[in-house]
């Protein structure tokens, strides 16, 4: 079976591949990470995850998990009350 994956326009004609996308809104703290982490347990290294979230918190949250796990947070962006994070995991 072939990887597919994915392309996000996040802005300034600046595009993002990703192989997976885990939809986290309208989850609070600690959900989102809880999620995340559970779903990059699923993936190879090297891969790359997009998390669609709506808790503010997430922002602080998402750097922090990527400090203490080692799994790179390659952006971040925030457009009307979502934010979205893609990160590679180690």
């Amino acid at each position: 079976m072939t990887a597919v994956r994915f392309t996000e326009p996040i802005r300034d004609g600046i595009a993002m591949q990703f192989d997976r996308e885990l939809d986290a809104r309208g989850l609070n703290c600690p959900l989102p990470i809880l999620r995340t982490k559970k779903s990059l347990n699923d993936m190879a290294p090297g891969q790359v995850i997009k998390v669609l979230a709506t808790d503010p918190g997430s922002v602080r949250d998402f750097h922090a998990f990527s400090r203490q796990t080692g799994h790179e947070l390659l952006a971040s962006n925030a457009a009307n009350g979502e934010f979205i994070f893609f990160l590679r995991k180690k």
